[in-house]
C-alpha cells in the first residue's frame, strides 16, 4: 500500500488524544491497545507502517468480497457525482431496483412474495421487524436463541441472549424467552448427535403440551410468544452450524402452533454460507428475512427486511409504520445494487463450497497438531477454531485471546514475509475464532492463513 504523503499525528499522539475525546463504549477497547490501521485491498488490512495483515473476520462478514472492490467504490463514487442525499420521502431508481432484486432472490429461494424495507443497520431492521411482528399480531413475546446475537438496540437487546448488553440499561418487561441452540459440540443435554433423536426440538416442542407451561392456549389455539428469531448458523455464539434437520423440525412446531419465524441473516447472508441466504440450507421457509452488513460490502450502513406480503403489504404496515432519515439514502442503495449486481456475475455457490471444504480440511489437519484445538466446523466460508486446553473441551479463554493480541501484534514469520493475522474472538465462553474470510479468498491466501495460525498456536501454547 502506499501512503498518502502528508504530515500525520503521531500514533502516540492519538493514542492521548483518543484516551481524552472518545467513549470507551464501543468495542475498540476489548483490545487493551487498540489497533491502528490505514489501508485496505482484498483480504488485507495495512498499519500505519503499511505492514500487511490477513483478515480472517473481514468487518465481522460485512466485506465479503473484498476491500476496496474496485466495481463497488467506483459504483459509490457515481453516485456520489449524481445523486448524492435525497430525503427518504422521496423516491430514486437505486432503492426500487436494489428492493427488486432482493424481493426476487426471495421468491426464488422460498417460493413466496414479499416487499423490502431497507434501514441502515442490522439492528435497527431488526427493530423495524419487531415492529412488523407487533403490527400484524398484536403481540409483543418472542423466542430467541440461547447464544444469539440481534444487536443492541433497546428492543434488538431483549431478544439477544447476554444479559451483559442488557444488564445496565433497566428492566426489560418484554425480555425474549431463550431456547438452548443446538450446540452439538457442548449439547446442553449431554447427548450425541448420532443417538439424540433431535431430543432438543422434543424439548421445545415439550412447551406446548400443556396451557400451565405458559406459552399455548389449547382452547383458543392461540400462543402468547408470536415470533421466533433465529440465525440459521450462530454468528457472535460462536460459528456454530446447525444438525441438517434441525430446522425442518422446529419450522413444523412453528406453524402447528401459529409462530412467525423471523430468520436473521445479517452476518450469514450474501453467500457467506455458500447459499444467497444461509437458511436456504435447511429447506425452510421464514416469513421475515432480515438482512444488513455486506449488503453494501460496507461501503455505506444499510440494511434491512423482506417480509411475507400478508404481513407488509401497503394495507398491513402503511405508511410511515417505521422510518429512518437515512433509511434509503441513496449511497447505500447505490451501493447495495452494485453488490446484488456482482454477486450475479460470479458464481459464488460453487467458489464458497469449494474454498469452505479446502479451508476446513486444513483447519483438520491443524487441529491434529494442536490439542488445544477442541473443535473445527463450519459451513461454507463460516467457519469455526474452539480453543481449549488439552483435553479438547475446556474452554481456554486466555490463549484465545493471547493468540488474538499476538496477531494483531504483526511480525510474524511467513513464507510471504512479516506478516499480522486479524481473528475474531467469538463463543459462548469467548474462546472461539470465527472466521469470515473474503468470499473470494485464493488458495495461497487460505495455506498463508494456516502458516499464521499454526505459528500463533504453536507460540502461544509454549509461551503462555
Amino acid at each position: 500500500m502506499n501512503r498518502i504523503d502528508k504530515p500525520r499525528p503521531t500514533e502516540t499522539a492519538l493514542r492521548e488524544k483518543e484516551a481524552q475525546y472518545c467513549s470507551h463504549g464501543d468495542t475498540a477497547h476489548y483490545s487493551p491497545t487498540p489497533k491502528f490501521f490505514q489501508g485496505c485491498e482484498g483480504s488485507f488490512l495495512y498499519d500505519r507502517e503499511d505492514k500487511p495483515y490477513l483478515d480472517l473476520q473481514m468487518w465481522y462478514s460485512t466485506v465479503n468480497f473484498g476491500y476496496r472492490n474496485r466495481s463497488l467504490v467506483e459504483a459509490v463514487k457515481a453516485q456520489l457525482e449524481q445523486l448524492p442525499q435525497l430525503a427518504s420521502q422521496y423516491l430514486h431508481e437505486e432503492k426500487v431496483l436494489a428492493a427488486e432484486k432482493l424481493a426476487l432472490e426471495c421468491h426464488r429461494a422460498f417460493g413466496i412474495k414479499g416487499r423490502v424495507h431497507f434501514n441502515v443497520g442490522g439492528a435497527q431492521a431488526i427493530e423495524d421487524s419487531i415492529k412488523l411482528v407487533r403490527s400484524a399480531t398484536s403481540k409483543s413475546l418472542f423466542m430467541a436463541f440461547m447464544g444469539g446475537y440481534h444487536g443492541r438496540t433497546l428492543g434488538a437487546s431483549e431478544i439477544t441472549s447476554s444479559y451483559r448488553y442488557r444488564r445496565r440499561f433497566g428492566h426489560f418487561s418484554n425480555r425474549a424467552h431463550f431456547v438452548p441452540f443446538p450446540y452439538c459440540y457442548r449439547c446442553p443435554y449431554d447427548m450425541k448427535l448420532e443417538s439424540c433423536e433431535y431430543y432438543c426440538v422434543k424439548q421445545f416442542e415439550r412447551l406446548f403440551e400443556t396451557e400451565y407451561n405458559s406459552f399455548w392456549d389449547s382452547k383458543a389455539e392461540e400462543p402468547e410468544f408470536v415470533a421466533f428469531y433465529a440465525e440459521p448458523v450462530q454468528a457472535t455464539g460462536g460459528y456454530i452450524p446447525p444438525p441438517p434437520e434441525y430446522f425442518l423440525r422446529l419450522k413444523k412446531i412453528l406453524d402447528e402452533r401459529k409462530i412467525l419465524l423471523v430468520d436473521d441473516e445479517v452476518q450469514m447472508g450474501f453467500f457467506r454460507t455458500g447459499k444467497f441466504w444461509a437458511i436456504e440450507h435447511f429447506g425452510v421457509k421464514p416469513n421475515i428475512v432480515v438482512f444488513g452488513k455486506t449488503l453494501t460490502n460496507g461501503l455505506n450502513p444499510l440494511s434491512g427486511l423482506w417480509a411475507d406480503e400478508a404481513l407488509i403489504s401497503p394495507q398491513a404496515f402503511p405508511p410511515g409504520s417505521t422510518h429512518s432519515t437515512y433509511s434509503s439514502n441513496p449511497l447505500g442503495t447505490a451501493a447495495a445494487l452494485a453488490t446484488l449486481q456482482w454477486i450475479e456475475q460470479q458464481e459464488y455457490e460453487r467458489k464458497v463450497a469449494e474454498s469452505g471444504a479446502y479451508f476446513l480440511e486444513q483447519l483438520e489437519v491443524l487441529k491434529k497438531r494442536h490439542a488445544v484445538i477442541g473443535d473445527v466446523a463450519g459451513l461454507g466460508l463460516a467457519l469455526r477454531i474452539e480453543v481449549t486446553q488439552p483435553d479438547r473441551l475446556t474452554p481456554n479463554q486466555p490463549l484465545a485471546n493471547r493468540i488474538f493480541e499476538l496477531g494483531l501484534a504483526g511480525g510474524i514469520p511467513t513464507s510471504r514475509g512479516p506478516m499480522g493475522l486479524v481473528l475474531n474472538v467469538t463463543g459462548y465462553y469467548k474462546n472461539v475464532f470465527g472466521l469470515a474470510p473474503c468470499l473470494d479468498i485464493t488458495k495461497s491466501e487460505i495455506d498463508l492463513a494456516i502458516e499464521l495460525l499454526d505459528w500463533l498456536f504453536t507460540h502461544c501454547t509454549e509461551e503462555p
